[in-house]
């Protein structure tokens, strides 16, 4: 099978044994929910004692706890190895995915993402790649979980542009084929998850197939085509790639073949899907007066030959980008006319790390749902930008065109539709 050629391989799939409750075991990515502590307080209440991924993450609420948390999830992922809690469920092959969320029925495709057919870096154009800027600086919290564990578990979602349908749903159709691996609710309103075993030649051979064909058909558009777009988990996956470009030099020429730590767990989602929903990632700013705020956004755009309008788009205008400006003292339309951003996450984002620099006492967070948002700028001090929609049909041709997105331009669902930890791989 020619899996090489596109980049994304079945594989040996560790899942729960089937004495553990998949209730407790699922948890939400570890970058949702990140002003929020309260939700993960609730979730380490609902799992108590009972194995669980949540053992085995950091969620980032709890980054400045790195040096004391890391060294646990380490020795509780060679705890649920050594007493059989994580065992072989799939031996080589793919995990397909229902995820039965408020907008339908999600579909994915559970396998392992070559990390040579990757790179974070925007010169390379890989068949793998980043749609969005990543933050070398935020690397090495993650670094330190991934060095030394025995397992990976993944929240990285990778899309796929497959308006024909060619490559999951023709799976789904024959899931009454496929071996059931669970079926579960999943914990605060996570919707339903249900997963069945793509293993064996035939099924294999269909999505190799699948792949290659679609890759055939972007090469007739470009010459070095982008097949594969990290939606979620950006960081997660230049992560794994870092790990294995430190550990690649080591190796034989033979080992560098198949060592485990040359891929990364994941999941594959078709953009067409119906109910992959594409929500834009919010800005959050604490320690920050609303008019002092925008009185310096007007100086900023008058600056840089743009105009900050608080009253609407003026008829004729030629291009503006619109966003919601939120806080205690209400709601109110904004406009930048003749934006410095190709998309109004940039012109947004473009500002505030000026701002940012100019104000240490300030801080900024990225906000998953407008309801989180609101919520959290009714506090004093506080301001929250909610950015457009994103139009998902433009969003491959976007991530060519600009190379990547601006950092947090987007989130595919709200963040309880986020991926939940299910699916381990040895590492």
């Amino acid at each position: 099978m020619s899996f090489q050629r596109v980049g994304f391989h079945p594989s040996r799939i560790l899942l729960p044994a089937p004495s553990v409750a998949p209730e407790t075991w699922a948890c939400v990515a570890c970058d949702q929910y990140t002003s929020e502590p309260a939700y993960w307080e609730k979730a380490d209440r609902l799992v108590d004692a009972a194995p669980s991924a949540l053992r085995l993450i950091l969620p980032e609420c709890y980054l400045a706890e790195s040096s004391v948390r890391v060294p646990k999830i380490h020795e509780t992922m060679r705890s649920y190895l050594d007493q059989g809690i994580l065992t072989a469920a799939v031996e080589n092959g793919f995990v397909l995915c229902e995820r039965t969320i408020a907008s339908g029925v999600r579909l994915g495709l559970v396998g392992a993402v070559d990390l040579e057919a990757y790179s974070f870096d925007r010169a390379e154009k890989p068949l793998v790649r980043p749609t969005e800027q990543t933050i070398t600086s935020r690397l090495p919290p993650r670094l330190a979980i991934r060095r030394g564990a025995p397992v990976e578990l993944t929240h990285i979602m990778i899309l796929v542009d497959d308006p024909e349908r060619t490559v999951l749903e023709p799976l789904a159709a024959k899931k009454a084929d496929f071996r059931r691996l669970y079926d579960f609710e999943l914990m605060l309103d996570g919707g339903h998850l249900t997963g069945y075993a793509v293993e064996g030649p035939e099924a294999l051979s269909q999505v190799d197939r699948a792949l290659n064909s679609l890759l055939d058909r972007k090469k007739q558009e470009e010459a070095q085509p982008m097949l594969l777009a990290v939606g979620d988990g950006n960081h997660s996956l230049a992560t794994a790639k870092a790990l294995w470009e430190e550990i690649k030099p080591g190796l034989s020429e033979t080992e560098r073949e198949t060592h485990p730590a040359r891929y990364a767990l994941c999941e594959i989602v078709n953009i067409h899907d119906e109910a992959l929903r594409f929500e834009p990632i919010h800005r959050y700013l604490t320690g920050v007066d609303r008019f002092e705020l925008l009185a310096d956004w007007t100086r900023y755009a008058e600056a840089r030959g743009m105009t900050l309008k608080q009253d609407g788009v003026p008829e004729g205008t030629a291009e503006a980008h619109c966003f919601t400006l939120v806080s205690r003292a209400g709601e109110e339309n904004i406009a930048v006319i003749h934006p410095e951003g190709a998309i109004p996450c940039e012109t947004v984002q473009k500002f505030l790390d000026d701002f940012l620099a100019r104000h240490p006492d300030a801080e900024i967070d990225y906000i998953h749902g407008e309801a989180s948002l609101r919520t959290l700028a009714e506090r004093q001090e506080t301001v929250g930008i909610l950015l457009p929609p994103i139009d998902k049909n433009r969003f491959f041709r976007d991530v060519i065109r600009l190379g990547v997105l601006p950092r947090k331009t987007f989130s595919m669902g709200e963040a309880n539709e986020k991926r939940y930890y299910m699916e381990a791989r040895a590492i």
